[in-house]
């Protein structure tokens, strides 16, 4: 993989100079089931990056206990809970995530379902003793599954089959990952780094460079980097399933990326894709549905989308749109 050292649009030589001089502050955090990482500089100093910390935490805390299906008394819980039952009140910030949950579904053509969640449970990766479901138990659960079954009207919303159930988990963190990025940006912060569990935003440059470094991992060997990007003013995000996986008991490994068509695992070949684009909430939707595709389906997929560039690779090759290595440190 290349690294890109410099990027296209270089600061004038007296800011350069200004932000050269700054500390690189860092925040990090436990949020969202992963570790949220910040780096940032604080022009206006302390007062400044205390602000801006209060604020990006505070936000990452209420989005979490309002959306996570993990926390049995977050919106999104009692949502499903109240699946087959009864219609649930919604604001209009549930109302907007809902509205994304749509173009999401179309522009993805239903690879990504945020009412995949009955098959997620039943490939449970996570589980003391992971196992393959029966053909019955998959055909089961598929009939819970479908964005087009949930019935919406203002201010409330209705899953009408018992057992079906919402999950943003498909692209709550890079959702996040941007608004945090705002939120820097709301409080004069023009150089951060918005690093959840490896789903990025990254605006200005570091102190004293052209764009901030991002280490791309290496799937055969998790933890090392196989080369790297240098971005500024982008999202970066990738996929895979060569960590979050199992093996069952006929000896094949089944990742935790299930395709809602099918019902199964992603099982193309496909060990990680990574997508850099305008947003991180677009790299991780470029970056999971070019996965599920696999190649060439997911590279198409990927130069489709205007300013995009994206990088897959399988267990014997490697594929790229045209731009992927020039394109990283624009804008």
């Amino acid at each position: 993989m290349a690294v890109v050292s410099q990027s296209r649009r270089p600061t004038p030589p007296a800011a350069a100079s200004e932000t050269a001089a700054l500390p690189l502050r860092r925040l990090s955090f436990p949020a969202l089931g992963t570790t949220c990482e910040v780096q940032y500089a604080a022009p206006g100093g302390d007062g400044q990056a205390a602000g801006f910390e209060q604020a990006a935490i505070g936000w990452v805390n209420a989005f979490e206990a309002k959306y996570s299906r993990f926390r049995p008394d977050s919106l999104v819980s009692r949502i499903n809970s109240a699946a087959g039952r009864d219609w649930v009140e919604v604001d209009a910030e549930m109302e907007a995530l809902l509205k994304l949950c749509d173009t999401l579904h179309f522009m993805t053509q239903g690879v990504l379902d945020p009412t995949a969640l009955p098959l997620i449970r039943l490939w449970n990766y996570r589980a003391e003793h992971p196992r393959i479901p029966r053909p019955d138990e998959i055909a089961a659960a598929r009939a819970l599954v479908g964005w087009k079954k949930v019935q919406q009207a203002p201010g409330r919303v209705f899953l009408p089959e018992r057992g079906m159930a919402l999950d943003f988990g498909g692209f709550g963190k890079e959702y996040a990952v941007d608004l945090v990025a705002q939120i820097a940006v709301d409080h004069g912060i023009g150089s951060v780094l918005v690093d959840f569990g490896h789903d990025l935003r990254a605006l200005g440059a570091p102190p004293g460079r052209p764009a901030w470094h991002i280490g791309l991992e290496n799937p055969a060997k998790p933890g090392s980097a196989a080369g790297s990007i240098g971005v500024t003013g982008r999202g970066v995000a990738s996929s895979g399933d060569y960590l979050r996986c199992f093996v069952g008991a006929d000896g094949k490994r089944y990742g935790h990326i299930i395709d809602p068509r099918t019902g199964a695992p992603v099982a193309n070949g496909c060990t990680q894709a990574t997508v850099v684009a305008a947003t991180c909430l677009q790299a991780g939707v470029l970056a999971t549905t070019a996965f599920v595709l696999g190649v060439p389906q997911g590279i198409d997929f990927i130069q489709a989308c205007p300013g995009a560039e994206g990088l897959l690779l399988t267990d014997k090759a490697r594929a790229q749109t045209r731009g992927f290595f020039h394109h990283v440190a624009s804008n």
